[in-house]
């Protein structure tokens, strides 16, 4: 099973690089999946430039066809974010906007990070997801208090791995479930 952990920030000088390294890692250590990072600042998606809505898969750029390609391919996906404005990056949802089937039917986990470690982004990203069939855990990690600049390097506590344990585990449950659902009924 493929796990695809989702650097939201696309900020210079952002710690959502170090958090995602953290629980890719972790992961890695932790579960069964196969962990990809899959980093927004690298991936680099213009604002949303398809003619069609997604919803139609007739894609015509080809970074949304790779776009969609690698996220085809996961069966479930962790978000590493962080808070902005009180809401989700923009990047993320531009991201996420490119696409419709390939997001259906699978989990998604979440990994925020700042003042409040995120949890008003979350929710707000939560929601979004919900909308696109997918099913959010509702167990997350939240890093409160880490940020710039405040933070240079990430500390990660035990609290923090016990969190992610519990995230990973539930993670793991739903995508096996899901990609039987998928199988049995493919969109």
């Amino acid at each position: 099973m493929k796990l695809e952990i989702i650097i939201a920030s696309t900020r210079p000088e952002r710690l959502g690089d170090q958090v995602g390294t953290w629980i890719a890692d972790f992961a890695k250590q932790h579960s069964d999946f196969e962990v990809e990072i899959c980093d927004l600042a690298e991936i680099n998606l213009p604002p949303l430039d398809e003619p069609l809505p997604p919803a139609m898969n007739q894609y015509t750029k080809d970074h949304t066809k790779a776009w969609a390609t690698r996220i085809e391919a996961a069966d479930a996906f962790i978000v590493v974010t962080p808070e902005y404005n009180l809401s989700m990056p923009p990047s993320l949802a531009n991201a996420v906007d490119y696409l419709s089937r390939e997001w259906k039917r699978k989990p998604i986990g979440f990994v925020g990070y700042g003042i409040t470690g995120a949890i008003r982004a979350i929710q707000t990203e939560k929601l979004f997801f919900t909308t696109l069939n997918m099913m959010p855990i509702p167990y997350i990690v939240a890093l409160n208090g880490v940020y710039k600049p405040a933070v240079q390097n990430v500390v990660i506590e035990a609290q923090h791995e016990k969190d992610a344990t519990r995230l990973l585990t539930e993670l793991q449950i739903w995508a096996e479930a899901l990609k039987a659902v998928r199988d049995k009924h493919p969109l």
